[in-house]
């Protein structure tokens, strides 16, 4: 089994995902409503928006799309992408890219758990855990 964290954006997910491959790189492809076969069900103006993406990183999957008009967008509530480095000079540079016009609630700091952590939600509204190295 693999769990892969899939986020919803309101109609900015091609610049978001756009933003995670050049910060995390791997593999993005992505696919708009007007290019799926959903195409015909799609109010107008609304089919330049991402029906899914996926960027494969090392093997895993951040898969995300744009609300559909169906559906309003209501944020992200309740969870955090959690990203794992061996140390604090992996994870560093990392969250310096998602903190840029986003809102950091912990500085990456040491804690009892960690050689660094930090949270920050990114300018997408999308909530990140930065986890790096153990404690000595």
């Amino acid at each position: 089994m693999q769990m892969n964290p899939y986020l919803t954006f309101d109609g900015d997910c091609a610049e978001a995902m756009r933003f995670y491959e050049r910060t995390f790189g791997g593999k993005l492809d992505m696919m708009t409503f007007d290019s799926s076969p959903m195409r015909d069900d799609i109010p107008k103006g609304h089919g330049d928006k991402i029906v899914h993406a996926c960027l494969t990183v090392g093997g895993q999957s951040l898969m995300g799309s744009d609300t559909g008009p169906w559906a309003p967008f209501e944020g992200v509530k309740g969870m955090s992408v959690t990203l794992n480095y061996s140390n604090a000079d992996e994870g560093k540079p990392i969250f310096d890219a998602l903190a840029k016009n986003g809102k950091v609630t912990m500085p990456l700091q040491k804690t009892f758990s960690a050689e660094a952590f930090g949270m920050v939600t990114d300018r997408f509204g999308t909530p990140w855990m930065i986890n790096a190295g153990p404690i000595n």
